[in-house]
């Protein structure tokens, strides 16, 4: 790879945005569970600016995606990043993407002022366990993660 080139999405990249996210959904064998459109994401990461994307760039092609938003710490009291899917198709692995898209999420976070820079990683995935701790990333234990989704959100809602 030579010099590491991104750019951020535009609104008229929501079908490369659903397509990143639905490889990385068959990777992790959760394709049935991608329920996103191009016009929910148009709506949600363009319109309500809810989410950021930034695309890795070889060639001037997309060969990766992350996906990422602010969080609050009110520990630190400031804004983080969180990353929730960081994607680099395999023909284009080993080259550094996914490293280059994180220290670029680390720099834009540093530009921003945030507190932290954090991700969730499923725990069969070893080979991204090892690439986050070769990095410094280290895991949160003591911590469960929760989620209420579906039927279970609207009924909490009443």
């Amino acid at each position: 790879m030579s010099k590491f080139q991104y750019r951020f999405a535009e609104e008229q990249d929501a079908a490369l945005i659903l397509q990143f996210i639905r490889e990385l959904a068959e990777y992790e064998n959760m394709l049935e569970e991608v329920v996103a459109t191009e016009d929910l994401l148009k709506e949600w990461i363009f319109e309500k600016k809810k989410a950021e994307v930034i695309f890795a760039l070889e060639d001037g092609c997309e060969v990766g995606f992350a996906l990422f938003f602010h969080n609050f710490s009110t520990f630190l009291g400031r804004a983080g990043l969180y990353l929730e899917d960081l994607y680099v198709r395999p023909q284009h692995r080993g080259k550094g993407y996914g490293k280059a898209l994180l220290k670029t999420l680390g720099r834009i976070a540093a530009e921003r002022g945030c507190g932290r820079l954090e991700w969730w990683c499923l725990d069969w995935n070893k080979p991204s366990i090892d690439f986050y701790r070769s990095l410094g990333a280290v895991p949160m234990e003591d911590w469960t993660v929760y989620r209420i989704t579906g039927d279970t959100l609207k009924k909490l809602a009443e």
